[in-house]
C-alpha cells in the first residue's frame, strides 16, 4: 500500500500546465504544490495592501483545469496557496467550483498568522533584536491541521504558511494513522517533502549534470509513492522529460540544508540517516531515516520594511579594468557623496558588469538623485562606459527576519466549507515528544508602518523572485540545531533509538586520509588538475541572510577524498569572496554529500542583497568551475 503524492509547482510562478500533466498522466491520490517561499509572503503582504489578493492566484488558474477530475478521481488537493489569506483563497475555491457545477468540500486552516501579536523579535540566526514594526509575522505550521482536514472530509485543504514539507506528511498523518510517537515514519515523510517540493529541481532541473538529462525542456514534475513505514520512492510519470536518479534526489536533498538535524514542527528528520536506492528506471527509494521529537518552539517568518533602494549596471570591457572601475566611482561620487548613503555596494563581475547599489530610509537620496547622477557621468568617465540600467526611482525593500515561538502558544485553526471545526485534542505524547528550547522575550515594536511603501514592495520582490525562477534552516527552529546536538566528527545512527541518536557528521579539522590538499602535494604524488566539477556535483541556494552549498559525488572512493580535501578553509581559498564568512561543514556520508552553510553572505535575505545573485543559486557552478588537483584514478 502507498500514498502516491504528487507536486505541481515549486514556487509562485512555476509551469501553469503542471497541475493537469500530474492529473492526467497517470495514478495519484494528492496533488500538491508548494507557492510559499520566503521572498512571496513579501510580495503577497504587498499585493494584499493594494487591494489585491494575499493569496496566489495562479494555483486558481491551475485549478480551474483539474478539479473536475480530481473530484472524478477522488485526487485530493493539498496547497500553501493561501499565502496571507488562505480565508479568501478558500472564497475564490467556492467561486470557481460554483462556476464550473462542482460542489467540492473546501477546507482552509488559519492561525500561523501571528501579526500584530507580541513577539520574541530576537533573530534566530544571529541574536539581533529587531527594532521595526513587522509588516507580515507567520508561524510554520506542521501537518496534523491538514491531516484533520483531511479526516474531516475535505476534497481541497488550503493553509497559510506551513513547512514545505507539511504539505506531504500531512496526507501521511491522514492515511497511515502515524501519531506524534512515530517518529521514524514522520521523518521519511518530511524528507519525501523536502525532494518534491521543489518540483522539477528532483527530476532533473537545475541539475549539476545537465547534459545527461533526456528532454530536459519537458521535465516532468515529481511524485512521491509515500509508504506507512514513512519510505518513499520518487519518481515521475512515464513519458515524461527529465530524470529521476540517485543523483537527482542527491542534488535536491542537500538544496537549503543546515545541520543534518532538519527541524519541523512534528519531527526532526535525520538527514544523516537517509539511504538512497535505485528502484528501477527514473525511480529512487528514499528509506532508512530516523527521526527525533520535534522542539517546543516553531520558527516564525517577519518581514519588516526596511528602506529604499536602487542599483545602476555599468559595462566595463577591454584593459585596465580595477582602473576604470575607480575612475567610474571618483566620477560618480564626486557628484554624490558616497557617505550620504546608509548602505553602498559596489560589485565587478567576472563579466565585467558593474553594479553599483545604493540603500537608505530617504527614498529621494536614493531615487532619481542617484541614478541620475551615474547618467550624467557618460561623457566624463572610463572609456568605453555604456550603462545596462536607465536612470529610475528608489523601490522599497523589505527584510525576513526569523524568529521562535513556543509551540504551545500557536492555535491552528481549521474550516470546512466556511464552519470552523472544534479544536483537536492534543494527540497522546505530543507535548511529551516535544524538545526544550531556550526563547527569550523581546520588547514591542514602536516604529509603525507606512502603508504607501508597502504596497510598492511587491513589484520589486515579484521581479526578484522571477528572476530566480550556517545555521540557515530550511525548515522550522533550526537556529543553533548543531549546539542543541552536540557535535560529533561522524554521524549515521542507524541503530539508535529515536531520541538518542548519534549526532550529526561535522568537520572536526582533522585530516583522515593522505589525500594531496594543494597542488604540491598533488603533483608529489602525480595528481592531474581538473575542474572540481568533473567529479562532484553541487547545488546552493539561501536561507534569510545565509547560503548553502551542497556539494556530493557519486562513489565512495571520491567521497573520502572530498570529505578530506574540501575543508571551509579551502573553500575559502577557491571562492575568495567567502574569504571573511564564517563557514560550517557537516558531513552526509550516507549519500556521500557535503554541506556547507555561508554565514552572512547574502546581507539581510534575498530582498535586501545587493548581489547579481542574492539566492545564491550559483554558487554552486562557481565552485564547481575551480580547479583542483585530484589522483588520477578518481578521474574516471
Amino acid at each position: 500500500m502507498t500514498l502516491r503524492i504528487a507536486n505541481c509547482s515549486g514556487f509562485y510562478g512555476d509551469r501553469l500546465s503542471a497541475a493537469r500533466e500530474m492529473v492526467e498522466g497517470g495514478p495519484i491520490d494528492v496533488l500538491t504544490g508548494d507557492w510559499l517561499a520566503e521572498l512571496t509572503m513579501l510580495i503577497l503582504a504587498g499585493n494584499r495592501l493594494k487591494g489585491r489578493p494575499g493569496y496566489a492566484p495562479t494555483f486558481l488558474r491551475q485549478l480551474e483545469d483539474v478539479l473536475g477530475p480530481c473530484l472524478d478521481k477522488s485526487i485530493k488537493i493539498v496547497t500553501n496557496a493561501g499565502g496571507l489569506d488562505p480565508a479568501g483563497c478558500a472564497e475564490a475555491i467556492h467561486a470557481l467550483a460554483g462556476r464550473l457545477g462542482l460542489s467540492p468540500t473546501i477546507a482552509h486552516i488559519t492561525g500561523d498568522d501571528l501579526t500584530g501579536r507580541p513577539l520574541d523579535l530576537t533573530n534566530a540566526d544571529t541574536g539581533e533584536r529587531l527594532d521595526a514594526t513587522p509588516l507580515t509575522a507567520n508561524a510554520y505550521l506542521g501537518g496534523r491541521p491538514i491531516a484533520a482536514a483531511l479526516s474531516a472530509g475535505a476534497d481541497v485543504v488550503v493553509t497559510g504558511r506551513v513547512t514545505d514539507a507539511a504539505l506531504v506528511t500531512g496526507p501521511g498523518i491522514w492515511r497511515y494513522g502515524w501519531g506524534p510517537g512515530d517518529l521514524d515514519p514522520l521523518a521519511g515523510s518530511v524528507v519525501a517533502g523536502h525532494i518534491i517540493e521543489c518540483g522539477c529541481q528532483a527530476t532533473g532541473g537545475n541539475y549539476a549534470f545537465f547534459q545527461d538529462v533526456p528532454d530536459l525542456a519537458h521535465c516532468g514534475f515529481p511524485l512521491a509513492e509515500l509508504r506507512p513505514d514513512g519510505s518513499a520512492v520518487i519518481t515521475k510519470h512515464p513519458g515524461t522529460g527529465g530524470l529521476v536518479s540517485v543523483g537527482t534526489v542527491t542534488a535536491q536533498l542537500v538544496y537549503e540544508l543546515g545541520s543534518p538535524r532538519y527541524l519541523g514542527p512534528d519531527v526532526v528528520a535525520r538527514f544523516d540517516t537517509i539511504t538512497l536506492a535505485s528502484d528501477g528506471p527514473d525511480r529512487v527509494l528514499v528509506s532508512g531515516v530516523r527521526g527525533e521529537p520535534p522542539p517546543d518552539t516553531l520558527k516564525v517568518a517577519v518581514n519588516y520594511l526596511a528602506g529604499y533602494r536602487n542599483t545602476m549596471t555599468l559595462v566595463l570591457t577591454g584593459l585596465d579594468m580595477e582602473a576604470k572601475v575607480r575612475a567610474a566611482e571618483e566620477a560618480l561620487w564626486a557628484r554624490i557623496p558616497r557617505d550620504s548613503f546608509d548602505q553602498v555596494d559596489v560589485t565587478l563581475a567576472d563579466s565585467g558588469l558593474l553594479r553599483i547599489t545604493v540603500m537608505d530610509a530617504d527614498e529621494r537620496r536614493v531615487g532619481r538623485a542617484f541614478s541620475s547622477a551615474v547618467v550624467e557621468t557618460g561623457l566624463a568617465s572610463y572609456p568605453g562606459f555604456y550603462a545596462l540600467t536607465p536612470p529610475g526611482n528608489a523601490s522599497p525593500y523589505g527584510v525576513y527576519w526569523p524568529v521562535l515561538i513556543p509551540a504551545s502558544e500557536v492555535h491552528p485553526r481549521i474550516f470546512l466549507n466556511g464552519k470552523e471545526l472544534p479544536q483537536p485534542a492534543p494527540a497522546s505524547g505530543d507535548q511529551a515528544a516535544r524538545r526544550s528550547t531556550d526563547t527569550a522575550q523581546a520588547p514591542d515594536d514602536a516604529r509603525a508602518v507606512r502603508t504607501s511603501d508597502a504596497t510598492r514592495v511587491a513589484t520589486a520582490a515579484l521581479a526578484a523572485e522571477a528572476a530566480s525562477a550556517g545555521r540557515a534552516p530550511s525548515n522550522p527552529g533550526a537556529a543553533s540545531d548543531a549546539h542543541a546536538a552536540g557535535e560529533a566528527p561522524e554521524g549515521g545512527g542507524t541503530g539508535h533509538a529515536p531520541g538518542t541518536l548519534t549526532a550529526p557528521g561535522r568537520w572536526d579539522g582533522v585530516r583522515r586520509s593522505s589525500a594531496p590538499v594543494d597542488s604540491e602535494q598533488g603533483s608529489a604524488h602525480g595528481a592531474v588538475r581538473v575542474p572540481l566539477g568533473r567529479i562532484a556535483g553541487a547545488r546552493s541556494g539561501d536561507k534569510g541572510g545565509n547560503a548553502n552549498l551542497g556539494v556530493w559525488t557519486d562513489t565512495r572512493e571520491r567521497y573520502d577524498w572530498l570529505a578530506t580535501y574540501l575543508t571551509p578553509d579551502a573553500l575559502r581559498s577557491l571562492l575568495p569572496a567567502l574569504e571573511h564568512h564564517r563557514i560550517d561543514r557537516y558531513e552526509l556520508p550516507n549519500i556521500k554529500a557535503l554541506n556547507f552553510v555561508i554565514h552572512g553572505l547574502l546581507g539581510r535575505g534575498v530582498a535586501a542583497s545587493p548581489r547579481m545573485d542574492p539566492q545564491a543559486k550559483a554558487l554552486g557552478e562557481e565552485l564547481r568551475a575551480r580547479e583542483v588537483d585530484i589522483p588520477p584514478h578518481l578521474r574516471g
